[in-house]
C-alpha cells in the first residue's frame, strides 16, 4: 500500500492536483513509518509535490534525506527522483547553472537509460531547458533527439510534447524563431492527448514568449493568460509570478525603434531597460548572458551612453 499511494502521488502531480497529491503524500508518509525502514519512497514522492508547488525549503529537506539513505544502500536507482526533483526545483527557480549541477548524476549515466519513458527521464526537458538558457547548445541536441526519437517510435505523448518544446527552445535560441514557434503549436496540439496541465502550461509560456517576439502582442497576451490561469489553479505559486511578469510584458505598448540599433539591439535594449537583469533578458530572447553583455555594448556604444539608467532614459523618451 505504501508503494501504491506513492505512485499515486506521482499521477495527482502529473494530473495537476498538486493538493491531493500533496495528501497522498503524506500518507505514504505514514505507511512507511508504520513499515520501518521504508521512507525512501515516501521522502521521494513527498519531495516531488513540494517541488511542483515550488516549496524549496520542504523540497530540499525531503530529497536531501531520500538521497542520504539512496547513498547509505548504496542504490543509485533510489537516488534518481530525488536528484531530478531538485533539477526541476531549480530550473523554476531560474537557477540554471545549479540544476545543471543538480542533475550531473543523471546526465552521468544518460547514454545507459532504458529510452526517455517518464520515470526514468523526467529530467531531461528541465537539462535541455538549463542548457539552451546557458548557451549550451551542442549538449542539449542529444538528448533532444531521444525525446524526439522515442516519443515517434512508440507514439508517446509526453515524449512527443516536451520533446517538440524543447526542440522549440532549442531552435529560437540559435535564431530560427518562425520554426521555433510552428514546433511550439505542433506541441500544444499534442499535449492536447496528455492530461498533464502543468507540462502544457510550460510549453504556453515558451509559446507566448516566441509570440512576443514576433511582435505577435495579442496573441502572446492571450497565451500566457491560459498559462497563468493553469497555474493558478494548480497552486504553482513561483510559476503562477513568472507568467504574470511575462504577461505585463506582453502588455508594453510597442515603441517606435531606436534609430541606429538592430531588430535585436532593440529588443534587448527595451527589455533591459524596462529593469530586467541580463540573465532575465536572456531568458527571454533565448539567448546567452555574454550575447547580451555583447549586446548592451554594442547599444551603449550606438547611443553614446554608459549605463542602464541612460538607456532607461533613451528607452523611456520614445
Amino acid at each position: 500500500m505504501m508503494a501504491v499511494t506513492g505512485y499515486c502521488t506521482l499521477i495527482e502531480i502529473w494530473r495537476g492536483n498538486f493538493a491531493e497529491a500533496a495528501v497522498l503524500a503524506e500518507d505514504t508518509m505514514e505507511r512507511a513509518e508504520e513499515v520501518g525502514g521504508s521512507r525512501t519512497i515516501a521522502l521521494t514522492v513527498r519531495a516531488a509535490v513540494h517541488t511542483y508547488a515550488v516549496r524549496e525549503p520542504q523540497a530540499r529537506a525531503d530529497a536531501a534525506a531520500a538521497l542520504a539513505i539512496a547513498h547509505e544502500c548504496e542504490s543509485p536507482r533510489l537516488a534518481e527522483w530525488p536528484t531530478m526533483s531538485l533539477g526541476l526545483l531549480e530550473v523554476s527557480l531560474g537557477r540554471y547553472a545549479e540544476a545543471l549541477t543538480a542533475l550531473q548524476p543523471m546526465l552521468d549515466v544518460f547514454d545507459d537509460l532504458p529510452g526517455a519513458e517518464i520515470m526514468t527521464a523526467t529530467f531531461i526537458p528541465d537539462a535541455v531547458e538549463a542548457m539552451v538558457a546557458l548557451g549550451r547548445h551542442t549538449e542539449a541536441e542529444p538528448l533532444i533527439e531521444v525525446l524526439e526519437h522515442d516519443g515517434r517510435r512508440l507514439d508517446r505523448s509526453w515524449m512527443l510534447a516536451v520533446g517538440a518544446r524543447c526542440r522549440s527552445m532549442w531552435l529560437a535560441a540559435r535564431g530560427d524563431v518562425v520554426a521555433a514557434m510552428r514546433i511550439a503549436e505542433h506541441a500544444m496540439v499534442v499535449h492536447a492527448r496528455l492530461p498533464m496541465p502543468f507540462e502544457r502550461a510550460r510549453t504556453q509560456l515558451l509559446l507566448g514568449q516566441l509570440q512576443r517576439r514576433q511582435r505577435q502582442k495579442d496573441a502572446s497576451s492571450n497565451t500566457f493568460r491560459e498559462a497563468l490561469r493553469a497555474f493558478d489553479a494548480m497552486g504553482a505559486a513561483l510559476w503562477v509570478d513568472r507568467t504574470r511578469a511575462e504577461l505585463a510584458r506582453a502588455k508594453v505598448a510597442r515603441r517606435r525603434d531606436v534609430v541606429g540599433l538592430t531588430p535585436s539591439e532593440q529588443r534587448v535594449a527595451e527589455l533591459a531597460a524596462s529593469g530586467m537583469t541580463n540573465r532575465d533578458v536572456a531568458a527571454a530572447l533565448f539567448i546567452s548572458p555574454k550575447t547580451v553583455e555583447a549586446n548592451l555594448a554594442r547599444i551603449y556604444r550606438k547611443l553614446g551612453i554608459k549605463s542602464r539608467a541612460e538607456l532607461g532614459r533613451v528607452i523611456g523618451d520614445l
